[in-house]
């Protein structure tokens, strides 16, 4: 058995701890929502005295994909916060009925965690943000808005819709496919030549190559149209992405990967640059999220350090219990370091058993 530090074995105590708390809420008659309340009928186990911890929550059987689409969607609204605003946010929707994840303040308090992590020299306090990533019905055009708000500045946005441009991957429309990014590159360079001072932002891979190549065009830089810290996401986030972006297109810019998604929130990267390689591994906000990586075969074996595997996601808050929900994506697993002393995932790309019908747009 592997030994761990005390640093780990704390925050395996916290987890433990906070999934007590989790499960409690979520299957109290006073708190709980629609859905596991009727749930906790056909169990055959009480799960506010059985599950003790995480290793536990694998008795609730595999969480099923489909649960999350169609309505009515006040079955997960819990009910120890009836009375609060509801949002509802969507996944992609590009394989049928979206998925959907109702909130209340998580993507403010997840938001409000990541910015914990964002260095001020390359983020400053006070400084106006470009959100220049997926709007509509999805949480993350919120969550940045709130992180710049959080943070003391004013968040401007962009009009795009992702669904729209894998409508056109798929249809072979390479003409309108480079309209349509130009019309959200367009947007974007209006915005920031409008002298709103804008020093930070939030793309995705893509959109951040496709802005350095306008701004270059332009006679200029993403540094020199005033942008000093960037974060970004999204499977195509590879370590030969992050090198290229910080050798070709960054021109001085701090830059910090995510990995994040409707459900989990964020997870921030490790350091990353030329002393690793340019690696990227994911650490979850533990203990509202937990990231495992398991077994193609068996979702309830994690495997073992630097193997590969499927990615597993638990959600953990008053507004949303998910347990064991596998993700669209694999990856290798990674182990604790100082400042998340839990496992982490790096090599983040599209599940084997879905590529080749997954469509990669705008991320």
């Amino acid at each position: 058995m592997t030994e761990i530090s005390a640093e780990q074995q704390a925050a395996r105590d916290a987890l433990d701890a906070h999934v007590r708390d989790i499960v409690r809420w979520h299957f109290d008659p006073e708190t709980g929502c629609p859905f596991w309340l009727e749930k906790a009928t056909s169990l055959g186990f009480d799960p506010r005295k059985e599950i003790t911890g995480f290793g536990d929550l694998h008795r609730f059987g595999p969480f099923e994909d489909e649960w999350l689409r169609g309505g009515p969607v006040q079955r997960w609204v819990p009910r120890g916060l009836a009375g609060k605003p509801v949002f509802v946010f969507e996944t992609g929707g590009t394989t049928g009925v979206p998925k959907t994840r109702v909130a209340c303040d998580d993507f403010r308090t997840d938001y409000e965690l990541f910015s914990a992590t964002l260095p001020d020299e390359h983020f400053p306090k006070g400084a106006n943000w470009l959100m220049l990533g997926p709007s509509g019905p999805r949480r993350l055009r919120l969550a940045v808005e709130h992180l710049a708000q959080h943070r003391g500045g004013i968040c401007f946005c962009v009009d795009l819709d992702p669904r729209w441009v894998i409508k056109l991957i798929k249809k072979g429309w390479t003409e309108h496919l480079m309209a349509y990014k130009d019309h959200v590159i367009d947007q974007a360079v209006t915005i920031l030549s409008a002298n709103h001072d804008i020093r930070c932002l939030f793309t995705t891979p893509k959109l951040l190559e496709s802005l350095a190549l306008r701004l270059e065009s332009n006679g200029t830089t993403i540094r020199k149209a005033g942008i000093t810290g960037i974060f970004s996401g999204g499977t195509e986030f590879t370590p030969q992405w992050n090198r290229f972006a910080h050798e070709e297109l960054l021109d001085g810019a701090y830059m910090t990967p995510t990995y994040g998604n409707t459900l989990m929130g964020l997870a921030a990267s490790a350091p990353t640059g030329p002393h690793n390689n340019y690696t990227i591994a994911y650490y979850a906000p533990q203990p509202r999220a937990v990231l495992d990586v398991v077994d193609f075969d068996d979702p309830n074996r994690v495997v073992d350090y630097g193997e590969t595997g499927r990615i597993k996601l638990t959600t953990l808050t008053r507004e949303c219990f998910i347990p064991g929900f596998l993700e669209r994506d694999e990856g290798e697993r990674e182990p604790p370091y100082e400042r998340c002393p839990w496992d982490g995932v790096s090599g983040v790309r599209p599940y084997r058993g879905f590529a080749s019908t997954t469509t990669v747009g705008v991320y």
